[in-house]
């Protein structure tokens, strides 16, 4: 089921599951209502519903199913709780949550006033006021929690539900060790290019975490509703701009993001991209150690995928893929499956092949920042540049400033 299966030679030690490496990865999350059918890279991000990692349907998933595999509707701290009518007891509006809702035990056991809230430790600063939250509807969901639209203090927000698993000590010590430093990153983390934290919560069985809301979705979203019809290039750049510069700045305060990708970038109303999901994000000392399947294979770096030693150049390769995307619209090695799509990195050099009428300043840069070897690869501050001269002669030199994908053509190159 997930994008991990085992090849011989070049992923050798990846599990079979790549829910072991990132356990709330939003990469996980299908947006609701969906059927089953799913690609491998048919999911949700923090607010999306395309692109991932592991398929999960809602037959599948393990959240608020009699069959959940972590059970919280079956929790010991829950069974005594009715079925009550949870506007969600804190609304700002009560009674306006529908019956849905209602029934949902992650929204119940985050806004039920008989569970405790804990602290955040290092960050109590940040802890929501459940009183000032009005939680809407659930519109994805994966394994271990789900993603909520809402609205916190008047502002509408995202909201990350997350299920303390109950059987599995191992996995929630994991997922706790993960939901403090998603809370740790983006409390430091102050950028125009970076989705605004609001705040955190920690219950029993539930954990929280709240940033503002991206009406136009993610890159990915946009992207799939173009079908591959021609992108203007000034936005491709621009949208590139803001990834570039954000990444800069993670950069900068000596982090890795490591799952940078199109799902991961959200799109504000005024066209502005800001990078999402800190939730695999690791501060740069001992790569030796980092969970190399973390990320999604198709945007991974080749040392990622083969469990070599890394550093903050594996999210330059990232880079390199979502601009490929930007300015062609598609799907990246839209042609394999994720697994094959690694396979081919690995072994044979393959990378997305880029259209024939692209600028070689922006030619330069996807072949750069996807280059085998990661001492090749430029630092963001000299992506930064090298886009603001792909901008300038944009806007001096190309009078039709769009692309065509041809899709007829090959998408990959070896």
């Amino acid at each position: 089921m997930g994008e991990a299966a085992k090849f011989t030679g070049f992923m050798a030690g990846i599990h079979g599951n790549d829910n072991m490496s990132s356990f709330y990865d939003m990469g996980y999350y299908q947006k609701i209502g969906e059927g089953s059918n799913m690609s491998v890279d048919s999911l949700a991000s923090l607010q999306t519903s395309n692109g991932g990692s592991v398929p999960m349907s809602m037959e599948n998933s393990s959240v608020g199913s009699n069959d959940s595999r972590t059970g919280i509707l079956q929790h010991p701290g829950l069974r005594t709780v009715p079925v009550i009518n949870y506007s969600l007891g804190y609304s700002v509006h009560p009674g306006r949550v529908s019956h849905a809702l209602n029934n949902d035990a992650l929204a119940k056991a985050l806004m039920d006033p008989r569970y405790p809230t804990e602290t955040l430790q290092n960050y109590d600063e940040w802890a929501i006021d459940l009183r000032k939250l009005n939680m809407g509807m659930a519109f994805a969901q994966g394994a271990f929690g789900k993603l909520y639209k809402g609205i916190y203090n008047g502002e509408d927000v995202a909201i990350k539900l997350l299920e303390r698993p109950e059987n599995d000590p191992e996995r929630a010590q994991l997922m706790e060790q993960q939901f403090a430093q998603e809370v740790m990153m983006l409390a430091n983390l102050r950028h125009q290019n970076i989705v605004r934290f609001i705040g955190a919560c920690r219950k029993p069985v539930v954990w929280c975490i709240v940033t503002e809301y991206a009406k136009g979705g993610s890159v990915r979203q946009f992207l799939m509703k173009r079908q591959n019809r021609s992108v203007p290039l000034k936005l491709a750049v621009k949208q590139a701009l803001d990834v570039a510069r954000g990444m800069a700045y993670v950069h900068g305060l000596g982090l890795i993001h490591r799952d940078l990708k199109s799902d991961n970038l959200l799109i504000f109303a005024d066209k502005s991209i800001k990078i999402a999901d800190f939730g695999v994000a690791r501060i740069e000392v001992q790569t030796e150690g980092m969970t190399p399947e973390t990320g999604t294979y198709r945007w991974m770096a080749p040392e990622m995928i083969q469990h070599r030693p890394y550093n903050q150049k594996v999210d330059v390769y990232s880079f390199g893929i979502v601009l490929w995307e930007l300015i062609t619209g598609m799907l990246p090695f839209q042609n394999m499956t994720a697994v094959q799509a690694a396979f081919a990195v690995v072994n044979r050099g393959v990378r997305p092949v880029i259209p024939t009428d692209c600028l070689p300043v922006l030619s330069k840069i996807m072949t750069r920042c996807w280059d085998v070897n990661p001492d090749v690869r430029p630092p963001f501050t000299e992506i930064v540049s090298m886009l603001e001269n792909a901008e300038t002669e944009i806007m001096t030199n190309v009078r039709k400033a769009r692309f065509r994908c041809c899709v007829c053509q090959p998408m990959t190159t070896d």
